[in-house]
């Protein structure tokens, strides 16, 4: 599986909407960041081995999308931080790790 990048607004509200039906699973990246590129790492490791395939796979960069990033921590009522994972359904926070708790060995435990 792969995770696809949002930018827009529009994009995360779709997304945030969608949680409804599907799990969403966002990362918000920060590609300043050596921590977020060891999460970005451990994030495609899972999607690569053992994704659970009812869930989308969402990737934020933080710096680029800042607005979107914003709002996503609105949205779901979650402070900010980079790297972070949130797993959304039916319109709220289900789940999140930041930094070195991104991990495939997470993700594993609580997606799967």
């Amino acid at each position: 599986m792969e995770w696809k990048e949002i930018k827009t607004l529009e994009e995360w509200d779709s997304i945030l909407e969608n949680s409804i039906k599907r799990g969403q699973v966002i990362l918000k990246h920060s590609t300043t960041c050596p921590v977020s590129a060891n999460a970005l790492q451990e994030y495609n490791d899972y999607l690569k081995n053992t994704p659970n395939h009812d869930l989308d796979y969402t990737l934020v960069k933080v710096i680029e999308s800042r607005a979107v990033s914003n709002k996503i921590a609105e949205d779901v009522n979650v402070k900010h931080e980079s790297p972070q994972i949130i797993f959304v359904k039916d319109k709220s926070k289900y789940w999140t790790a930041s930094h070195w708790a991104v991990t495939t060995e997470h993700m594993n435990a609580v997606l799967n």
